[in-house]
């Protein structure tokens, strides 16, 4: 081989700074703050700028970067994973589902071109373990796009190629990897909440969206009154026994959801294909960098309708953590701006025959962090005394007290939710909190790991009537049939909504759309469970604060829809009229 010329060395080492600086800047985001919104722009454009300039160098100088340096295939697609992985943590900065779609694209590109496909031929095992942490990737952001077909695919390649790393490398973290397979597949069970099927096609994969579009959601004429807009959450996940995949339990999946707005996914080549194929996939592996992500500048009104309220996803935070993150949210708020708290977490109810004094912190809280923290505290505790202090690791209701300088939309999910629906308005600030009921009935324990029924309810109200009956598949025809009478119940619902006598603190959320969604989904909730045989207990139902009027939940056109659903299921026998004694409730 001929010695290395001095431009073949300029440009190899050009290259290596290159690629040495992406290193640098990707491992620098780590130490940026996770909270707040303006400290970390300016890191990740340099990034994205960086990563940029990298991907483009060696696609002009592929070939001699290939013969003079010994660039390898994987090494190509480390580079495509790291802008994969940047574009899916700026989706999880600014809820901009634009970036998750781009780091589908990337994840797909690299395993179209199977730049890992050699991983099990290395020595050592460090390269299989990156393709491994790739399918994971993958699949996180396979599942927040909906795409089953894809999903299914993966989990299978991944379930091979953590028996082929046992086989070659005999590894002690493989146990870790078929755990790692069984959460993503008990998170995929539970996940459709209701599994929608074609009798005639039974291959075919029926996918419900979870988001946001305008079909979903009844338009209302915008009044002086409806001022408010939702601009960030805080979601908060720490139930114990919740299926989970990459610290995501299944409720917060379920209200990220909510939150967004529907996402066009451009169809993907599956691995393998044709060499023009491939070249495909470079291709659209180069596309999206050719500008880094802006913050954005100002938005005309229909373009601002359609951004996403930006999201905080906090699995089992401390205590102290989730007060950090109010503060922050609360301090960056607009003028106008509402701050969504969803809580689901296990209950750490009060002392039973304790005179409350202090309803911020006498009726316990929830547990937001790992129960380990929890008990270890209890030891310190002489066995059977009172303790003389509150717990520091709860989070109790007046710890939100504080925070309702803002207006804030609080939903709990939680054995100890009514605990919540004590906090007082001090500062005068719009406050709404919906509260999960306390207990469901025995027969629906045994699939709890599955979901709170009540975010299931607030994310998607006929799987929401299904599993309170113990159904979890229906044919599409009767899925295609609930859904008219569903948005036939949200329709008449929001008109009643501003027809009858309600507290007016609802009308200054109604003008949100994602916030209006919610609160006619939790009507449904209210009204299907008010006539549920099994749920008779005061603590099966939900609460809210302020408490929505009697006579919203007895209007005979919304029980009439939700009765029309429940015989369509084939679930009617569990439900009772409660108008039957008095008018028809037929239309």
């Amino acid at each position: 081989m001929t010695p290395v010329s001095d431009q073949e060395r300029k440009i190899i080492i050009e290259f290596c700074h290159l690629l040495e600086k992406s290193k640098q800047l990707f491992n620098g985001l780590r130490d940026l703050p996770p909270h707040g919104h303006k400290q970390w722009h300016v890191h990740f454009g340099r990034t994205f700028d960086i990563y940029s300039k990298l991907w483009k160098y060696q696609q002009q100088h592929r070939l001699l970067l290939d013969t003079r340096y010994g660039l390898k295939r994987w090494q190509i697609g480390e580079v495509a994973s790291k802008i994969g992985q940047l574009y899916y943590h700026y989706y999880l900065r600014t809820s901009d589902t634009a970036y998750l779609v781009e780091s589908y694209s990337f994840y797909s590109a690299i395993r179209g071109r199977h730049y890992y496909h050699l991983a099990s031929k290395e020595i050592r095992c460090e390269l299989m373990v990156k393709k491994l942490r790739f399918y994971a990737r993958f699949i996180v952001v396979a599942i927040l796009l909906q795409q089953p077909v894809i999903i299914d695919e993966l989990v299978a390649e991944l379930d091979k190629q953590v028996v082929a790393y046992g086989h070659v490398y005999d590894p002690n973290d493989q146990i870790e990897w078929f755990n790692v397979l069984a959460e993503v597949k008990a998170f995929l069970v539970a996940e459709p909440g209701v599994t929608v099927i074609d009798p005639i096609d039974r291959n075919r994969v029926v996918t419900i969206g979870g988001r946001i579009n305008y079909l979903s959601v009844p338009q209302l004429e915008r009044t002086a009154q409806m001022y408010l807009t939702l601009q960030d959450a805080i979601i908060i996940g720490s139930g114990t026994q919740l299926v989970k995949f990459s610290e995501l339990t299944i409720d917060m999946f379920r209200m990220v959801q909510n939150l967004e707005w529907e996402v066009h996914v451009p169809p993907r080549n599956s691995s393998g294909g044709s060499p023009k194929d491939k070249q495909r996939c470079d291709i659209a592996t180069c596309e999206p960098l050719k500008s880094a992500p802006q913050c954005r500048g100002v938005m005309d009104e229909e373009e601002a309708s359609h951004v996403n309220p930006h999201k905080f996803l906090l699995f089992k935070p401390s205590a102290n953590q989730v007060l950090i993150y109010l503060a922050s949210s609360c301090n960056d708020l607009p003028p106008n701006g509402v701050l969504l708290i969803y809580i689901s977490a296990n209950g750490h109810p009060h002392q039973q025959n304790k005179h409350v004094e202090d309803y911020g912190y006498d009726v316990g809280g929830v547990i937001t962090t790992s129960k380990s923290d929890i008990y270890r505290e209890y030891n310190k505790e002489v066995k059977g005394s009172t303790p003389k202090s509150k717990e520091s690791q709860i989070l109790y209701p007046g710890d939100l007290h504080p925070f309702t300088r803002k207006p804030l939309f609080i939903i709990v999910d939680s054995d100890n939710s009514y605990a919540f629906q004590h906090i007082p308005r001090v500062f005068g600030q719009p406050l709404i909190i919906l509260m999960s009921p306390l207990s469901v009935p025995s027969n629906l324990m045994d699939r709890k790991n599955q979901g709170s029924i009540f975010t299931l309810f607030l994310h998607n109200p006929i799987a929401g009537l299904c599993n309170s009956c113990d159904v979890h598949t229906i044919d599409i025809t009767t899925w295609q049939r609930c859904v008219s009478l569903r948005d036939t119940f949200m329709k008449e619902a929001s008109k009643f909504l501003m027809r009858i006598r309600i507290d007016p603190m609802f009308y200054a959320f109604l003008g949100d759309i994602h916030l209006r969604l919610i609160l006619l989904r939790y009507i449904f909730c209210e009204c299907a469970l008010r006539m549920h045989k099994s749920f008779r207990s005061r603590t099966n139902l939900p609460r809210s604060v302020p408490p929505l009027p009697e006579e919203l939940f007895m209007q005979e056109i919304l029980v009439a829809k939700v009765l029309n659903m429940t015989e369509l299921i084939g679930i009617e026998t569990c439900f009772f009229d409660p108008l039957a004694a008095g008018p028809s409730t037929t239309d």
